[in-house]
């Protein structure tokens, strides 16, 4: 038995080593046949760092200068500035030749007669007892003695004619008293007020020119006295 083991076992080891350079060999055949398909493309690496940036480098030249533009639209007229102050005065010209003489003017109105004195008192009341007076400056003794004074009332606020003193209605009465040197007194028989009275002052000489002027005027009508005197 044992005898035939070793047998057994000398028979397998040569065996093995006998098999060894037929699977060596097979191996290197193997090993020589045709490349088989690529695998399948691996998954992307990561990015690697950033290299350092580089020095600048030099500047190119100056290129071709290019076409005018169009022109712009004109802007807004501004506000306008305050104005300027008044230059001096340049000097003046010298005279222009004279020119032909102008045709003759009308004859103007004659004018108030210088001695003649107008007076015009407003709103003004009368009394029943005693005198109303007013004070003329104008009557000197040369009116008393040579002159006349006129007298006329209204009532006050209407632009009716003037009516002449003495004056009498409906049982009342206005008349002149008396005048002297720069007055003239007033009578009536009754109380009121709300008149207007006007006097003229002429003295003899205007007297006598204006009836010489204008014969058979109305004393009564202060509306021609006033046009023959030229009383304004």
């Amino acid at each position: 038995m044992i005898r035939r083991s070793c047998k057994k076992l000398n028979y397998d080891m040569k065996a093995k080593y006998l098999l060894l350079p037929l699977l060596y060999t097979s191996l290197l055949i193997s090993s020589c046949g045709k490349t088989g398909p690529a695998g399948p493309k691996g998954d992307t690496g990561a990015a690697g760092a950033a290299g350092a940036i580089g020095a600048t480098g030099a500047t190119g030249p100056a290129g071709p200068q290019g076409a005018t533009g169009a022109t712009g639209a004109t802007g807004a007229t501004g506000a306008t500035g305050p104005a300027g102050a008044t230059g001096a005065t340049g000097p003046q010209g010298p005279a222009g030749p004279q020119g032909p003489t102008g045709p003759a003017g009308q004859n103007g109105q004659d004018g108030q007669d210088a001695a003649v004195n107008s007076y015009v008192f407003t709103n003004r009341s009368v009394l029943l007892v005693g005198n109303t007076r007013f004070n003329l400056p104008a009557i000197t003794q040369d009116v008393v003695n040579t002159g006349i004074i006129l007298a006329y009332f209204r009532n006050t606020g209407t632009t009716s004619s003037w009516n002449a003193l003495p004056y009498s209605e409906a049982g009342n009465s206005l008349t002149i008293a008396s005048y002297g040197v720069g007055y003239i007194d007033l009578k009536a028989n009754f109380v009121g007020s709300g008149f207007d009275f006007r006097f003229v002052v002429v003295p003899g000489t205007s007297l006598t020119n204006m009836m010489a002027k204008t014969p058979g005027i109305n004393l009564n009508n202060f509306s021609q006295v006033q046009a023959a005197l030229h009383i304004q």
